[in-house]
């Protein structure tokens, strides 16, 4: 099928905009190595009340803590072209999946796409980081059409979609355009959900979704690397759909930037990126499992990876305290946005399996990530195995495309963004 652009869209695309609003964002998604399974959470006891870091810290910058000298001095987060790229130069061949599967492209010249959610008419949503849009997909014929349904926003990452309402979550607030699919063309003015969101820029950015308790789930990373957060920082809270009854309901969470809910248990599981600069080899992000709402603490910034304690906030603590990962998903990997499959088009093995995207280290010298893995669990609910899916975007230590998030479509295919080319892939089962 074709992909095109909207003629809106190409021109909201105008070179010296894009270039500035890209090059102007703050620093890329912290990101973590070869991934290892982990053990089941068990829900320790809350520890003490945070107190805020002192005001004379400078830890919002994502090289706080980087060693002065040696290799590490040289690493950086890693720039995205300025531009969306073109079909012709996306990285299509370069690209395996496993045998009976095809990778094709769902639509390109979506400038930075992050979260995907789809509608209930089977509009695809995307999100972005570094701009300030919200982008639909829509069929139109035999033809895709790319356009910008919302825009001067500030960080609109997260989505969510329910009851034909479109929740868009920025920095610091969440909106609503409700009955968006019948309106893609004027969109309705939105409805504020929810201000009472820190506005850090470090980790500020939101993954929202809804849950199977019909509430909306937000989470608010660490202001920084390594630090003592604030009470209102390194936690996922959950609320009512217009935005009251808020209620935290996970604490020690440093940065989770997707979850979903296991369709058996409806536990939510979510990602989690690992602190940086301890080392190139650890911590490892990791994949977490919310047994009891509000009574469990995963660790930052005490432990990592369930094994560590911090050196510098570790003292005084056991990592037996705080509730272990599910699995590890490798060192800075930035293990991102995570789907249980509930489709039935792939096959049995991959039924009810979660797909992690992982964006990519960029604070180690040799880059890992960059690709989609297969979490598949055993017949007791615990991590059984952590297999690669869908690589092919790092070569030669470069990146040719970094995945972003995972979303199982309508018809049971699985679409990937890809936030480094501005670009969806499609992955279908072949039978």
């Amino acid at each position: 099928m074709p992909i095109i652009r909207s003629r809106g869209l190409r021109a909201t695309f105008a070179g010296a905009v894009l270039v500035a609003a890209l090059q102007g964002a703050s620093a890329q998604q912290q990101p973590s190595g070869a991934p290892t399974p982990g053990s089941a959470p068990a829900a320790p006891a809350a520890p003490a009340t945070n107190a805020a870091p002192a005001a004379t810290q400078d830890r919002g910058s994502a090289l706080y803590g980087r060693p002065d000298s040696g290799e590490a001095a040289k690493l950086a987060p890693v720039a995205a072209p300025p531009l969306p790229a073109p079909v012709a130069k996306l990285p299509l061949d370069k690209l395996k999946v496993p045998a009976g599967f095809k990778v094709e492209i769902f639509a390109s010249g979506v400038a930075n796409a992050r979260s995907l959610r789809q509608g209930d008419q089977g509009t695809v949503f995307a999100g972005t980081r570094l701009l300030d849009r919200v982008y639909a997909i829509r069929e139109t014929g035999d033809k895709r059409e790319v356009k910008v349904i919302a825009s001067k926003l500030h960080r609109p990452n997260g989505l969510a979609f329910h009851k034909g309402a479109l929740y868009v979550a920025e920095l610091s607030k969440i909106w609503r355009y409700d009955d968006i699919e019948a309106h893609l063309d004027n969109p309705p003015k939105p409805v504020l959900v929810y201000d009472d969101l820190p506005k850090d820029e470090a980790h500020g950015w939101k993954f929202i979704a809804i849950g199977p308790d019909d509430k909306l789930y937000v989470p608010v990373g660490a202001p920084g690397n390594i630090l003592m957060p604030p009470d209102t920082h390194a936690q996922i809270r959950r609320m009512n759909l217009d935005g009251s009854g808020v209620e935290v309901v996970a604490n020690g969470v440093r940065n989770t930037v997707g979850f979903d809910w296991n369709p058996a248990t409806k536990q939510m599981w979510f990602t989690d990126n690992g602190r940086d600069w301890m080392s190139e080899d650890i911590p490892e992000d990791e994949l977490n499992v919310l047994g009891e709402a509000g009574k469990q603490h995963f660790g930052f910034p005490y432990c990592h990876q369930g094994t560590f304690t911090d050196p510098e906030y570790g003292w005084g603590r056991s990592c037996a305290d705080f509730t272990p990962p599910a699995a590890l998903l490798g060192a800075h990997t930035a293990a991102l946005g995570m789907r249980f499959y509930t489709g039935t088009q792939f096959p049995e093995p991959y039924r009810n399996a979660i797909f992690v995207a992982r964006h990519g280290s960029w604070n180690r010298t040799k880059k890992l990530g960059g690709d989609v893995v297969a979490v598949k669990l055993g017949p007791d609910g615990k991590v059984a195995s952590v297999e690669p899916f869908l690589t092919g975007f790092l070569e030669d230590n470069r990146y040719l495309g970094r995945p972003v998030d995972v979303l199982v479509a309508k018809d049971g295919s699985l679409l990937v963004s890809d936030d480094y080319n501005g670009a969806i892939y499609r992955i279908s089962h072949q039978p």
